[in-house]
């Protein structure tokens, strides 16, 4: 059997603490650290960070403040604004990171992927053409090209510029 050493995931296995409460809430909270949490955007209700630990580097989340288990959870207009910030998230995405493509999703439940169960959010990762090569089929591992440094670098920028799709 074949090993990857990956010491980074270190940080990700030994930080799960259910005695600490939802990270998402956490990080909801404390705009003081915005930077070190890597959120890029807040609105009323909502903000947008990249993911610590991603699938591919600018792995957005966006995230309601208040904990909800599941889209039926939210109220009308909390869903409307995430709507829109899926908009500034594409817009952001490919003029940031001229990305060529972009998947989307939830995981609602454990069972379904959670990693982070029972506070709604919603991933969008920028996609390439060649992105994906064999490490993933065959070593079961995957290439993340860019920094979070460099993700946060290229796409803050494209946050601040007012909340245009978002304020309607």
């Amino acid at each position: 059997m074949n090993r990857l050493l990956a010491p980074w995931r270190d940080s990700y296995v030994s930080s799960s603490n259910p005695d600490e409460g939802c990270i998402l809430c956490r990080i909801g909270v404390e705009t003081e650290n915005d930077r070190e949490n890597y959120v890029l955007f807040r609105t009323d209700g909502f903000y947008i960070v990249l993911n610590r630990f991603p699938y591919i580097n600018g792995h957005l989340m966006i995230v309601p403040l208040r904990h909800a288990g599941d889209f039926s959870s939210l109220q009308e207009s909390e869903l409307d604004t995430m709507i829109r910030l899926i908009v500034k998230c594409e817009k952001a995405l490919a003029e940031g990171l001229k990305c060529m493509g972009i998947n989307g999703g939830w995981n609602l439940g454990n069972c379904a992927g959670a990693g982070i169960e029972g506070h709604i959010h919603l991933h969008m990762l920028p996609r390439w053409s060649g992105d994906v090569n064999f490490m993933t089929t065959v070593c079961e591992t995957r290439v993340i090209s860019s920094s979070l440094e460099d993700s946060f670098r290229k796409l803050k920028p494209l946050f601040e510029n007012g909340n245009d799709c978002v304020d309607r």
